[in-house]
């Protein structure tokens, strides 16, 4: 089959479902240009910080991305392309786009609050409870299994790390510029990318040499820094101009696809076991961010629900941006079956994932004029670049789920002491280097596919939840939620069963802690769902136009819309 064919069929896919099945949720949703939002309600110049559209686009696709929809799909080739590529795409329009989106619009009604306190509010506050242990622990696993990514990448290639410095050097100054001058976003924006770029290739020739052992070390200071900091400083312009960097590899990507006419040349099913697993569950968790993330509510309503500047926002960012990252999973897909089965092993074994993504976009860029090894070294700096902003997000989030677990406690010194959030911060980065040194990434990323997707059944649970309490049809969230509740349960268990025949203890135990919390947790809520059936008195008001928030609710209710 044609590589053009693949990518141009995808791409007018995924358009079409933004205008059509994005419009629709829209609709069901209620937004509201002139419906004030949490960034404006809140605003405290820390957290709660208006963003223009394109720039909180910018970040948030640059906090969801990383290297996740890179991995995932060069691994799930092993099953196939179509499988895959079926996976990617109505994953991504039916699952994982409603998912970010409905997320969003979740914490927008709640006061740019995160999952963890709508679920207090729907559900209750051993829900809570159980969804911030649950959500804190998958967090620990991203920050552990994105660390190993990003080491491995600066050791292998040294002239990355000074390019990523020069991000946050850059990121600093931006930011700076961006909510201190009244210079126009466009002229910031084209200067900065202008130094950027030509900055790259020098920067690059002064590699760094350092040993894993060093580099773990600098990347959890940097985290711990980006954790604490206010989110406009770094965070913010980091990720929105490592967009940039990432939409050039996509760009030149895609272009070098219609030069090069590459023809895919893996089978298009190879075998339902391969040796990541079955193919049920194991391909729908290693083809995670792609087509559905948990890790996506979590930025969702972390960071993004509190920067959102108007909810007319909220489907670019929220349904647009997971659509962004589902075309970059086709492409990774096609950079890995664009070659033969023997040659994807060779380079799999040579330098793994990235390093086959690395390759396959560096031989398409080969036809738009430059070498097969800038194209490559390019493509490897962009992938290290958002392994760093997930790393630095979701070290954040992380802090965030800490402090929430204890906020609700009684007051005391060692309470104060917990929400501290340089406490939290570094208690999660001791946890996330425990958890770095229990195993190899091979051994990490199934555990963290299965708890990543755990989360997102848990995120659309709670999203279910409150609309059924607001008396709305929630189809378009149930069953997204019943799918990955069987798929991810499914996987987390046979990871569990596998590491402990294996004797790897922590990472069975980790399995193991997850998949009570989670079911308990569906416990907790089928339970609140009960409770409001009987004491709801409020019914449906006439004529609502199918968007479930326009009616008449208890007060509890009201606060939420």
């Amino acid at each position: 089959m044609s590589g053009i064919l693949l990518i141009s069929g995808s791409g007018v896919l995924l358009v079409a479902a933004y205008v059509l099945y994005g419009g629709y949720l829209s609709r069901k949703l209620g937004i509201d240009p002139t419906r004030t939002t949490p960034a404006h309600q809140e605003q405290d110049g820390v957290d709660y910080v208006p963003a223009r559209k394109q720039v909180l686009l910018g970040h948030h696709f640059a906090s969801i991305a990383g290297a996740g929809p890179i991995v995932g799909p060069v691994l799930g080739a092993v099953f196939g392309w179509v499988p895959a590529l079926l996976w990617i795409l109505l994953g991504s329009i039916f699952i994982g786009a409603v998912h970010d989106f409905t997320a969003l619009v979740a914490s927008l009604r709640h006061r740019g609050q995160s999952i963890g306190r709508i679920i207090e509010e729907q559900i209750g506050v051993t829900g809570k409870i159980l969804f911030l242990l649950f959500s804190w622990s998958a967090l620990v696993l991203v920050v552990a299994v994105f660390a190993k990514v990003v080491t491995k990448t600066f050791v292998a290639n040294p002239g990355v790390a000074p390019a990523s410095g020069l991000f946050i050097l850059l990121a600093l100054v931006f930011g700076w510029i961006n909510y201190r001058t009244r210079l126009p976003l466009a002229l910031s924006t084209s200067v900065t990318l202008l130094v950027m770029f030509v900055a790259i290739p020098i920067v690059t020739r002064a590699p760094v040499h350092l040993t894993a052992d060093t580099w773990i070390w600098v990347l959890f200071i940097y985290c711990a820094v980006a954790s604490v900091t206010p989110v406009w400083i770094l965070l913010q312009p980091r990720d929105y101009l490592n967009s940039f960097l990432l939409y050039a590899v996509m760009a030149a990507g895609l272009a070098g696809v219609f030069l090069f006419r590459p023809t895919i040349q893996f089978p298009m099913f190879t075998q339902f076991q391969s040796e990541l697993g079955p193919m049920f569950p194991i391909l729908f968790v290693t083809v995670a961010c792609g087509a559905i993330s948990g890790f996506h509510s979590l930025v969702a309503s972390g960071t993004t629900a509190k920067q959102l500047d108007s909810e007319s926002d909220a489907r670019t960012v929220g349904y647009g941006g997971m659509l962004i990252e589902a075309m970059l999973a086709v492409l990774a897909l096609l950079a890995a079956v664009h070659v033969h089965q023997g040659e994807y092993a060779a380079l799999k074994a040579e330098g793994g994932p990235v390093h086959i993504f690395s390759y396959g976009v560096g031989t398409f860029m080969a036809s738009l004029g430059v070498s097969q090894e800038t194209g490559q070294s390019f493509a490897a700096l962009a992938v290290s670049a958002f392994c760093l902003t997930t790393l630095d997000t979701a070290t954040r989030l992380a802090r965030f789920a800490f402090q929430e677990l204890f906020q609700s406690s009684s007051p005391g010194r060692a309470n104060a002491i917990l929400t501290n959030r340089f406490t939290a911060t570094l208690i999660t980065l001791a946890c996330c280097f425990v958890l770095f040194r229990s195993g190899s990434t091979d051994r990490v990323w199934p555990l963290f596919g299965s708890a990543n997707q755990l989360l997102a059944a848990l995120a659309l649970l709670a999203v279910s939840v409150w609309i059924a309490r607001l008396r709305g049809n929630n189809a378009f969230v149930r069953y997204p939620m019943f799918a990955m509740f069987a798929v991810s349960l499914s996987a987390l268990g046979l990871q569990a069963w596998k590491n402990l025949q294996q004797g790897h203890y922590v990472l069975a135990g980790l399995a193991i802690l997850l998949f009570g919390l989670a079911g308990i947790l569906v416990k907790e809520a089928a339970q609140a769902i009960r409770r409001s059936e009987r004491n709801e008195e409020s019914k449906p008001a006439e004529g609502a136009s199918g968007a479930f928030f326009v009616r008449e609710a208890p007060e509890q209710l009201k606060r939420d819309s």
